[in-house]
This record gives structure tokens, C-alpha cells and sequence, in this order.
């Protein structure tokens, strides 16, 4: 009962903070630190619930031979939902060719993308280790953080019982962030009141959003529709097949991390809420929820691959450029791989944009074209994000339940 009435609230504070951001505009600045507190509150539990939550779910999952068969299916997973949502993202902008009557006006690189151009390939793959972990806490780069903590763990269970005795602490620092995470929850209401209405006043109410919004408006339609057909029609379809669970009831379940996910635009901060609806709410078991949810937060971006793609071929179609079948299996592939390996990197999402741009050679200043909506956008794909996370530890916890079985009646 408490957790409706709070989820109403959530509900209300959305519906609010847009309302209020609409019509105030730049007033309702004045109540964007509370959404920051809120947010902050937040992604202070991220570091220590990332490492905590990871020892606990690698331990959980017994010898390395189970260890390899759950890695494969949340891999597989990754990387099947993240290919077909960057497919999706292409049919769509293909089909309404959103770029087509639009004029390119931006004529320099963002200051924000300046300085990306350089990041390649063996940056990604360097952001999977620190020299400094400590460091890496500080700047919230999460990857590192994950690959030690899956090595941290798998060699604790292999330290009999000494190795148990420091499992169990870890699982107890879980449980009492758990508890930290519901007291935060009280205040959600107020939080995601307070981070919509001051997003939406710092983009100028609801006037200037709409203006904004009327200049590349079909380029915002397009990610919309493409992400409701991959959120509405694919990920359902696969929970289903895959687990037999009733798609309406898992999301209904999970909706607090979606509103918290649309609010905050961040995987990493929601992530606390998303293991908490997933246990409690959707009964998926304790130690997929661990290792899935973690590493789904900071790996598998299907909203932000689909987007990128989408985003790209825009690009593209404002500038004239014919882009062919070899061009967008390009973008395919580069977004597909970029959305799961670039996690590691400051500012992601501009940096896997800014590698996919240069995969098939279209200018950077395409990307100022999109910055004026794309606190929009990032709140749509980052609820999509989640969602698609949520549905990855269902689908592992059920296949690896089944494949253990199979092996023992085998």
C-alpha cells in the first residue's frame, strides 16, 4: 500500500514539475536544488552499492563453470537487444526521413563534444581497468569499478572461509544501502518535481521548448516511436518468450525506477531503485538481479544506441549525404559496440555519438543541431535503458535456472 500511494506521488511530482516548468520557465530554477539533492542522494549509494552488489552476485553464482553460463546470456542478451534496437532506430529513420526538409544552421563543433575527436577504440578498452580505484570512485567511472569487483569476488570464493567472512560483509553493506535507498524514496515526490520543472525552465517553459521543438520536431518523433516500438513491442515480446512472466504486470511493478530513470536521465543514479523493484516487486532472484543490474546500468544502452543511430542518420539527411547499405551497417555495428564498451568514458553518450559520426565521416557540428532537446531525449532513452536492464535480469535469472536444471537432469 505505501509503495502505490509513493509511486502516485512520483507520478504527481512528474506531472507537476512539467506543468510548472511549462508556465513559470526560468523561475522554477530557483527549486533545482532540491532535484540535485535528490539526484545527489542518489548516486552517493551508486560506488559503494556498484562494488557491494557485483562481490555479492558473482559470489552468489557458485563455481566458474555457472559463473561462464550466466556471463554468456546476459552478454548475449546485451548485445541481442542492443543490435535490434539500433535496427529499429535505422528502419525508423529511414522510413520518415526526418532530416530531409531541415537546414543545418550549426557551424562549429559544441563545446561539450571539443576534444572527443581523439577517442578511439583503445580508449574504451583502457577504461575497463584503473591505476587508481580510488580515483575512479571520485569521477563515478563506473567500468573499472565493476571489472574489480568481478575479480574481487570470484577470488573470494575461493578462500574457503575466510572468503565467506568477507562475502558476507559485503552482503550486509548491500542490505543496509537497500534500507538507505527506502528512506531516499520518501523524498522522491519532491526530487522529481524539482529536477522536471527546473529542466524544463532552464530550457525557457514551455514557449521556447515548443519553438525549439517545432525546428527538428519529426527528428524527435522518430527516436519517440522508435524507442515506444523497441519499449511497447520487443522487450515485452522477449520477457515473455523467455520467461512466461506477464509483460503489464513486470512493468507496472518496475514503475518507480521509470519514473526515477525519466527524471534523473541517469541509468547509474536509478540503479539502487531498479535492483529494489526487480527483488521485491518482480521477485527476480537476489543474486541475477546483482549481477545483471549492475553491469546493465553501466553496459547495455539500447536507448542511447537506438538514438545515436538515429541521431546520425539525421545528420546525414540534413546535410544531403547518401548514406547506403555499407554506410548503415556501419552505424549498426559502431552503435551497437559503442553503447556497451564506452561506458568507462567521461560523458558517454556524446562520446560513442561523436565515434559513430567519424565511422562513416559526417561533420561533429551535426551534433549542435540536437543539444536543444536532448535533455528530452536523454530522459526518454535512459527510462528505455532501464527498462531494457529490468527485463535482462528476468530473462537471465529464468535461461540460467533452466540451463542449471537441464545440466543436473542431464
Amino acid at each position: 500500500m505505501k509503495s502505490n500511494v509513493l509511486l502516485y506521488l512520483m507520478i504527481t511530482g512528474i506531472l507537476l514539475g512539467i506543468f510548472c516548468g511549462w508556465i513559470f520557465g526560468e523561475t522554477m530554477l530557483a527549486v533545482g536544488w532540491l532535484g540535485d539533492m535528490f539526484l545527489d542522494s542518489l548516486k552517493m549509494l551508486v560506488v559503494p552499492l556498484i562494488i557491494s552488489s557485483m562481490i555479492v552476485g558473482i559470489s552468489g553464482l557458485g563455481d566458474i563453470r555457472k559463473v561462464g553460463k550466466t556471463g554468456l546470456i546476459t552478454l548475449v542478451y546485451f548485445m541481442a537487444t542492443t543490435g535490434i534496437a539500433v535496427s529499429i532506430g535505422l528502419v525508423m529513420v529511414n522510413f520518415l526521413q526526418p532530416g530531409a526538409s531541415v537546414e543545418m544552421t550549426a557551424d562549429k563543433i559544441p563545446e561539450n563534444v571539443s576534444g572527443k575527436e581523439a577517442i578511439g577504440l583503445t580508449d574504451i578498452l583502457q577504461s575497463f581497468v584503473s591505476p587508481n580505484l580510488i580515483h575512479s570512485m571520485a569521477q563515478m567511472e563506473i567500468l573499472p569499478l565493476i571489472v574489480f569487483s568481478l575479480v574481487f569476488g570470484a577470488v573470494l570464493t575461493t578462500l574457503g572461509e575466510p572468503g565467506k567472512q568477507a562475502i558476507g560483509f559485503f552482503d550486509t553493506v548491500n542490505t543496509a544501502i537497500m534500507k538507505i535507498v527506502h528512506l531516499i524514496m520518501y523524498f522522491a515526490p519532491i526530487g522529481v518535481f524539482a529536477l522536471i520543472a527546473s529542466k524544463l525552465g532552464a530550457a525557457g517553459g514551455g514557449d521556447l521548448f515548443l519553438a525549439e521543438l517545432a525546428k527538428i520536431g519529426k527528428y524527435a518523433w522518430t527516436v519517440i516511436l522508435a524507442l515506444l516500438i523497441h519499449g511497447v513491442l520487443i522487450l515485452p515480446a522477449i520477457l515473455y518468450l523467455a520467461t512466461g512472466r506477464n509483460p503489464l504486470h513486470y512493468f507496472k511493478n518496475l514503475t518507480p525506477a521509470l519514473t526515477t530513470a525519466f527524471s534523473t536521465a541517469s541509468s547509474s543514479a536509478t540503479l539502487p531503485v531498479t535492483i529494489e523493484c526487480a527483488e521485491e516487486n518482480n521477485q527476480v532472484s537476489r543474486k541475477a538481479s546483482l549481477f545483471v543490474l549492475p553491469l546493465g546500468a553501466t553496459v547495455n544502452m539500447n536507448g542511447t544506441a537506438l538514438y545515436e543511430a538515429v541521431a546520425v542518420m539525421f545528420i546525414a539527411q540534413m546535410l544531403g549525404v547518401e548514406m547506403g547499405f555499407a554506410e548503415q551497417m556501419i552505424v549498426l555495428i559502431t552503435a551497437t559496440l559503442a553503447g556497451i564498451g564506452a561506458a568507462g568514458i567521461p560523458e558517454a553518450g556524446l562520446v560513442t555519438m561523436v565515434m559513430v559520426l567519424q565511422a562513416v565521416g559526417l561533420p561533429l557540428e551535426g551534433i549542435g543541431m540536437l543539444l536543444s532537446i536532448d535533455w528530452f531525449l536523454d530522459r526518454c532513452r535512459t527510462t528505455l535503458n532501464v527498462w531494457g536492464d529490468s527485463v535482462g535480469a528476468a530473462v537471465v535469472d529464468t535461461l540460467e535456472e533452466k540451463w542449471v536444471e537441464k545440466g543436473e537432469g542431464a
